[in-house]
């Protein structure tokens, strides 16, 4: 729209100085509120597969598939020499990774609950909580 179009349209003026500032208006994203979403999401994904039962063992399936990816990208992160975490968390996330990658293989075999995952995933996600709200 050109500034002639914007003179005789004051309508116009008022439409795109909302519009330059609805982004704004945005919540800003910073690693720690996309990982909690990551985590909310999956969890909610993984608590809904186990409230289905055996019909929901293919929506249960795929949580865990992105629950594993999501535990491996972490303890790729945290075997990163330059990682700014500490050392002694750093272990413990690594740990949890390596948890939850074998625990998940039990489930998938009919061997095991989801529940520990879960459970894993909501301290996480309160760490994160408590992070954001301190920041």
């Amino acid at each position: 729209m050109t500034s002639i179009d914007m003179a005789h349209n004051p309508g116009a003026r008022t439409d795109m100085a909302r519009s330059g500032y609805s982004a704004a208006a945005q919540p800003i994203r910073t690693p720690r509120s996309i990982e909690y979403e990551a985590f909310a999401r999956i969890t909610a994904r993984l608590r809904a597969g186990v409230t289905a039962g055996r019909g929901g063992f293919a929506a249960l399936a795929e949580a865990l598939h992105d629950n594993r990816r999501l535990w491996t990208l972490l303890a790729s992160d945290v075997a990163e020499p330059d990682n700014g975490l500490s050392a002694e968390l750093r272990a413990r996330i690594f740990y949890l990774a390596e948890f939850t990658s074998q625990h998940t293989s039990k489930i998938l075999a009919g061997k095991a609950s989801a529940e520990p995952l879960i459970e894993i995933n909501a301290a996480i996600m309160g760490g994160l909580r408590s992070e954001r709200a301190a920041a």
